[in-house]
């Protein structure tokens, strides 16, 4: 009699990560802290589950892993960001194809009611790691011709704190789609500057997006913080727009070419929507 041996290797997939982490209540509560007020502390967390910070870090840090929260320094304080990102592929993967119009609807409904409920503008953040040095990523951040060679814009400015600075198409219009002022920079490390739309009404809290650029050997973690969106829409553009553009930066980084294609083409009605705002009329 023939005897077949079958050895089955387990391999803990991306998918694995997030039904572990959601698994605890702990952590699904801890979730819910950060879907209600983004940007939380370590000590913030902690009182609100009445737990030590020994075992929130160590649950924190399982959320983490699964890429369920990301996470930023705002100088000496560790913020805790929620990322809906790997839920919502599981519900595409699980529920969304089976009855994806029903579900959607209801989606928006539920999301729409739950906004109302929310004080404050919604921030953005987006982590990304890149094989460079953190003064060439700082470079490209700021240098006019490469930010036109992979975010499609020349971002122009002597980039020190209190100038202006303008985000240029480069097609010899000169029209900045976007424009603001450096609140600081600190090379390579650390760029925060406000993003405000040319001639709208001036915010009386201006959106602010910062860099933080963190080398760790022989790569960098670059974090993408936008703060005070004014509303879901803005929040949905940047959401597809600062990946789009991050994607570009690590291919020019790591390949000295960017993508072969526009990432944000794949959004063109949100980039049609953007650049109408500032089309002479």
């Amino acid at each position: 009699m023939q005897v077949i041996t079958c050895i089955i290797i387990s391999v803990a997939t991306e998918d694995d990560k997030v039904f572990k982490a959601l698994a605890d209540p702990a952590r699904r509560y801890l979730l819910d802290s950060l879907r209600e007020r983004n940007g939380q502390t370590l000590g913030e967390l902690c009182r609100q589950l009445d737990m030590a910070r020994q075992s929130a870090t160590q649950h924190l840090g399982v959320l983490e892993a699964a890429n369920l929260i990301s996470t930023t320094w705002r100088g000496r304080e560790k913020l805790h960001y929620l990322n809906p990102v790997p839920i919502h592929e599981i519900q595409e993967r699980w529920i969304g194809k089976f009855e994806r119009p029903r579900l959607r609807a209801l989606a928006i409904l539920k999301r729409r009611a739950e906004e109302q409920d929310m004080a404050g503008n919604p921030t953005y953040v987006y982590v990304t790691y890149i094989h460079a040095t953190a003064e060439k990523v700082w470079h490209a951040l700021t240098d006019a011709d490469l930010t036109a060679e992979y975010w499609g814009h020349s971002n122009v400015s002597d980039w020190h704190a209190g100038s202006q600075w303008q985000h240029r198409r480069t097609d010899g219009s000169g029209i900045a789609d976007a424009t603001g002022t450096v609140v600081a920079a600190t090379p390579p490390r650390r760029l925060v500057m406000t993003f405000e739309a040319p001639g709208e009404a001036l915010a009386a809290e201006p959106a602010k997006v910062t860099f933080d650029i963190e080398p760790y050997h022989e790569i960098v973690r670059v974090t993408v913080t936008h703060e005070n969106l004014p509303d879901d829409d803005a929040f949905h553009a940047v959401s597809a727009g600062w990946p789009a553009v991050l994607a570009n930066l690590k291919s020019l980084m790591e390949t000295g070419h960017a993508l072969p294609q526009a990432p944000w083409q794949m959004h063109e009605e949100l980039r049609a929507q953007q650049m109408a705002h500032t089309q002479p009329q």
